[in-house]
């Protein structure tokens, strides 16, 4: 009872006539977002964090704004995916497998709908299983000391790469230049400067929001101006959508495939380092194992658009539980989720739920709010949003840009942070060319000093003995899950790569 009085009183915070704007708001410029190829959620939700702050929002609506359009991109990935056979975002790749070939047959508004309908139920219930698992997630998290903690983090380093990463070892590098990143600045226990090379700018370390608006938003400037994209618009504009209400048998014929995708995509999304792109894998292939007698799959089921749409949404919300209950970002959106809460000091974990429920309890009441809306928003409105797909790049990546630069510089006021985030684009452009993921690099830089300062006070408080990281069961626990995790993906992601491309490539 006490959780649904602590949602009630969430609900009296998101029932307000600003964060219901901002929550409206946000699950329009997300849906967009994610309807644009290559955007996707993590670059949606890092080019408006300036927004955020240049409007000068407190934390709660910030972050209804920011989770909103997090929801959306996952919502709007759907839409290129179905109509253009291009995913909008990596979740969204395994919705082209039956979503195309449905818009091929002229059921493309169908298709939408069904996609819609089915992001609705992972993300709604999803947020359910957030409500009740994060308050529990946090009496265990009480049990953390120091050593636990460096423990805890050391697991999310080792599991980002997840089974899906191409090459474990280019994510290692990229967790330890994040972790190098972390590094610079003024030593807070000695005062020594630490690779600051002299530049007093330096001596404050990097700004996580300057890295991750460089990393994503400007990086992706560049992509954009490498690639020519945009070219997609003819083939949008002769798709013909159709009717956009899906029939009752269709939605009954799918009803067990959402329940037992968001299930599965719930459960991805609450592992450190799984994410949306695991969870709508798994939903695809259980569904194709439980559903597919008639080998209809891939040739435009509508129980092979529902299934992975519900689980990467399931597996969106899913991803909020290690990030609130235990500041540890279970993706790479929640990750610049993350670097939102600390810019705002509030330091998601245990006591947050104790310190600002305001915060947390108004954000999950905006996030069932946010459905609704988006549910409301994506049938009606299929048609804007496919025109979306329209926009040149010539028009799309100025104004990316000047949120960036306008942003960045209404937080810090100093052209040096300017300069720094071009740098980051650049790197982050350079390390896309290479494979190299970016999300390992941020979770480097917003987790790097907590990292430091728990092991140096898990060895302060054993007088140097290194043992006392391995000393309590959860530590052992905690470690055990990181060697595992470790080595999983070098054990099976070859496995896991192999039947993914054999999905795409069909039967």
């Amino acid at each position: 009872m006490d959780v649904l009085s602590s949602l009630g009183d969430g609900f009296v915070v998101a029932f307000t006539l600003q964060n219901l704007l901002l929550a409206l708001l946000g699950c329009f410029l997300g849906t967009v977002m994610g309807a644009l190829p290559g955007l996707g959620p993590s670059n949606g939700v890092a080019i408006l964090i300036p927004l955020a702050f240049t409007l000068g929002l407190p934390a709660t609506p910030a972050l209804i704004l920011l989770t909103s359009v997090y929801y959306g991109a996952m919502y709007g990935g759907r839409i290129s995916s179905i109509l253009l056979n291009i995913p909008g975002d990596e979740p969204a790749m395994m919705t082209t497998l039956d979503g195309y070939p449905m818009a091929k047959k002229g059921m493309a508004g169908e298709a939408l709908a069904l996609s819609g309908i089915a992001s609705f139920v992972g993300s709604f219930f999803a947020t359910w299983g957030l409500v009740v698992l994060a308050p529990q997630l946090v009496k265990v998290a009480l049990l953390f000391g120091p050593a636990e903690y460096f423990a805890l983090f050391t697991l999310a380093f080792a599991t980002l790469g997840g089974i899906a990463s191409r090459n474990q070892a280019k994510a290692a590098f990229a967790a330890a230049l994040g972790l190098g990143i972390a590094t610079i600045g003024v030593d807070g226990q000695t005062g020594v400067p630490r690779f600051a090379f002299g530049e007093v700018h330096l001596y404050d370390g990097i700004d996580f929001l300057v890295a991750i608006v460089g990393l994503f938003a400007v990086s992706e400037i560049f992509v954009f101006l490498e690639n020519h994209r945009g070219n997609a618009d003819a083939d949008a504009s002769k798709m013909k959508i159709g009717r956009v209400t899906p029939p009752l048998s269709m939605l009954k014929k799918t009803a067990g495939a959402m329940s037992r995708s968001t299930v599965i995509g719930f459960i991805a999304g609450v592992l450190p380092g799984a994410g949306a792109s695991l969870g709508s894998f798994l939903a695809y292939s259980l569904e194709k194992k439980v559903s597919d007698k008639d080998g209809t799959f891939g040739k435009g089921d509508p129980r092979g658009v529902a299934a992975p749409e519900a689980g990467n949404n399931a597996a969106a919300g899913g991803a909020l539980v290690p990030m609130l209950a235990l500041g540890v970002p279970g993706s790479g959106t929640t990750a610049v989720l993350l670097a939102m809460l600390l810019a705002l000091n509030i330091t998601p974990g245990p006591l947050l739920f104790q310190q600002n429920p305001d915060v947390v309890w108004g954000l999950i009441a905006a996030l069932f709010i946010g459905n609704v809306m988006l549910l409301l928003m994506n049938i009606p409105m299929v048609s804007l949003f496919v025109r979306v797909l329209l926009i040149p790049p010539k028009y799309l990546m100025p104004a990316v840009a000047m949120i960036s630069f306008v942003g960045i510089y209404g937080i810090s006021g100093s052209t040096f942070d300017l300069m720094v985030m071009v740098g980051f684009g650049v790197l982050g452009w350079v390390l896309r060319k290479l494979d190299v993921p970016l999300v390992p690099i941020i979770l480097g830089v917003l987790l790097g000093d907590q990292m430091e300062k728990n092991l140096r006070r898990a060895m302060t408080i054993s007088d140097g003995d290194w043992t006392t990281l391995f000393a309590s069961p959860l530590s052992i626990a905690l470690w055990a899950f990181a060697i595992l995790g470790f080595v999983a993906p070098i054990l099976f992601g070859r496995f896991f790569r192999v039947k993914r491309r054999e999905e795409d490539v069909g039967d």
